[in-house]
């Protein structure tokens, strides 16, 4: 059964009455990642730029 009352996500802040924004609500947007997938891909750029330096020095590339 649902409650008659809604919970607020956030408790307006003491200048939103003088007509300021706020903006960092905003700031929610963008990619969400889990940070170990980060690591991993860092990891995967410099291993390849490692591999691609030793690669150049042989004359391969």
């Amino acid at each position: 059964m649902p409650s008659k009352r809604r919970k607020r996500k956030e408790a307006p802040g003491p200048f939103t009455a003088a007509g300021l924004v706020r903006f960092y609500e905003e700031s929610d947007v963008g990619i969400k990642m889990k940070p170990h997938i980060v690591i991993a891909l860092a990891m995967a750029l410099a291993v390849t730029v490692i591999v691609l330096d030793y690669l150049s020095k042989l004359n391969v590339i």
